[in-house]
């Protein structure tokens, strides 16, 4: 199991899942299943698990706020229409429309939908911040996993560095690790 700060960064936590099943392959424990394949095949597995991992934890919470969003306007909206309602019931009974027998019931309605937009808006802005984040961290993620798939598969480090509009390759001197 993964400690400390290891379980909230990615990155370790790709890198984690990454030397785990690099061990579990050599050692061979068990001969299961999921041990079948090639040492690539094995080590893609275990990437993809650890950012399915990422992806879930990074999503907790979006469906709460994408709700939220999108019925806190019809929450308020229901609030306005039970307002003027028992305005009309008001009027109604008392035989009077004058204004100040509407303007306090209806009153009372607008703020209901101005409460509503008062959480929907937030809560949208909310959603659409750690959505981005999310992409963008999935994204990091994503370009790590292949340079750390690339490293522990091969022993070559990528360092894709532009000199001149030409991307170089420089080989580290560390043997081959799976």
């Amino acid at each position: 199991h993964l400690q400390g700060n290891c379980i909230h960064d990615p990155f370790s936590h790709l890198t984690h899942h990454g030397l785990k099943a690099a061990e579990q392959y050599r050692s061979r424990t068990g001969q299961r299943l999921i041990e079948s394949g090639s040492a690539d095949e094995f080590l893609t597995r275990a990437l993809r698990r650890a950012i399915t991992q990422d992806t879930a934890r990074l999503e907790y919470g979006h469906t709460m706020l994408a709700s939220i969003a999108s019925s806190a306007p019809f929450v308020g909206l229901f609030g306005t229409v039970w307002g003027i309602y028992h305005a009309l019931v008001n009027i109604g009974m008392s035989g009077s429309g004058s204004l100040d027998q509407v303007a306090g019931p209806v009153g009372e309605a607008l703020i209901m939908t101005a409460l509503g937009l008062a959480v929907a808006i937030p809560a949208a802005l909310a959603y659409n911040f750690f959505n981005r984040a999310k992409r963008a961290m999935l994204t990091e993620v994503d370009g790590f996993a292949h340079d750390l798939f690339a490293f522990m598969s091969t022993g070559v480090r990528s360092n894709t560095r532009i000199t001149d509009d030409v991307p170089r390759v420089y080989a580290a001197p560390a043997a081959r690790s799976v």
